[in-house]
């Protein structure tokens, strides 16, 4: 499940939220109201890590396309 916390009770409360985490919780820390980072387990991490590693392979395998330069006027036109 995943929960919000200020990062100020985030600060104070970090053991606890590494407890949680070892428990499958994840928490949104949020500053001023606004999320600026999430704490999830080091698995669901490198999850993230795999996909990105397989997008940036897939595009390293895609062909470079030779595009003439084109004006704003060509680019915007319907």
């Amino acid at each position: 499940m995943e929960r919000t916390v200020s990062a100020a009770d985030a600060n104070r409360k970090f053991s606890r939220l590494l407890r949680g985490v070892r428990e499958g919780d994840s928490y949104v820390v949020t500053s001023h109201g606004k999320p600026v980072a999430r704490i999830v387990s080091a698995g669901e991490h490198e999850g993230a890590t795999t996909a990105r590693r397989i997008l940036l392979a897939r595009l390293e395998k895609q062909p470079i396309v030779e595009a003439k330069r084109w004006s704003r006027d060509e680019l915007y036109e319907d």
